[in-house]
């Protein structure tokens, strides 16, 4: 159920986009994200699939992390798209018994569905060319002019950072957890859906207090390294923005705004 996720997992490489400064992929991401949800024609979507599809090929990003990516999500893109095939009216395509779905709810389902692909191959592409540490470097970065208001920049990047580092790690834990109730008897597949829920309870407990508990040492040993926040703090590696990151952003900028035109 929980094995092979790759929710926060960090792909090494040595290829032009994993040397691009993290504020950069972060800026690009964050505007491809907000634009997807202004695009609904089809030239648009693969004119920004085409973008995505162009920087997982230059990472050099296995196929099977792309697919367990959006393997993750198909039960969710599934359900949307039958939702909005059947909810939104218009034009009779067919009818199932009391449902009926539309020619604008297939349209609807299929724009719906593309875009919830792209969303995930576009965080996918951050998460997996960025590591942790770099991206918690770059959030800080993009956040400190926010700090004259009074908001904690650091603290909000660390707590991000952690929080992306450890679901590997809790799904890796929901999983022998599973197995180790299926050894014990339980049973997580037959029944109801109310029967199936409540057989993740003895799952559900066990994994918030193993949560809670590494949250507990991961403070101990932050407070035993002096970790006092950010103020006064070094870094070893300062980041700068090189000629390849300008290209990057302006390429993506005029992509995005081509999209926009076209939607």
């Amino acid at each position: 159920m929980f094995s092979g996720a790759p929710f926060g997992q960090y792909y090494p490489g040595e290829s032009p986009v994993h040397r691009l400064d993290p504020r950069t992929k972060i800026v690009v991401t964050g505007g491809l994200v907000v634009v997807l949800f202004f695009l609904y024609r089809w030239p648009a979507f693969a004119l920004v699939g085409v973008l995505l599809m162009g920087g997982l090929l230059v990472a050099g990003i296995p196929p099977r992390l792309l697919w367990r990516s959006l393997r993750s999500i198909l039960a969710i893109i599934a359900f949307t798209f039958v939702l909005q095939l059947f909810m939104t009216p218009g034009p009779v395509w067919f009818r199932l018994g009391p449902l009926t779905a539309t020619w604008p709810g297939l349209r609807m389902g299929m724009v719906t569905a593309g875009r919830l692909v792209l969303l995930i191959l576009s965080t996918s592409l951050l998460t997996f060319t960025t590591s942790p540490i770099a991206l918690t470097d770059g959030l800080e970065y993009l956040l400190r002019p926010l700090r004259r208001v009074g908001v904690p920049a650091h603290e909000i990047a660390m707590m991000m950072s952690i929080a992306l580092r450890f679901i590997p790690t809790l799904l890796e834990e929901a999983e022998k957890i599973m197995k180790a109730q299926m050894a014990r008897g339980a049973d997580f597949q037959s029944g109801n859906v109310i029967r199936r829920a409540r057989s993740m309870v003895p799952i559900l407990v066990p994994l918030f207090v193993g949560a809670f508990r590494r949250a507990d040492d991961l403070a101990m040993a932050m407070e035993a390294r002096c970790y006092r926040g950010g103020e006064g703090r070094t870094r070893l590696r300062v980041l700068r923005m090189g000629a390849s990151d300008l290209a990057a952003l302006a390429g993506s900028a005029v992509v995005m705004a081509a999209a926009l035109v076209l939607r």
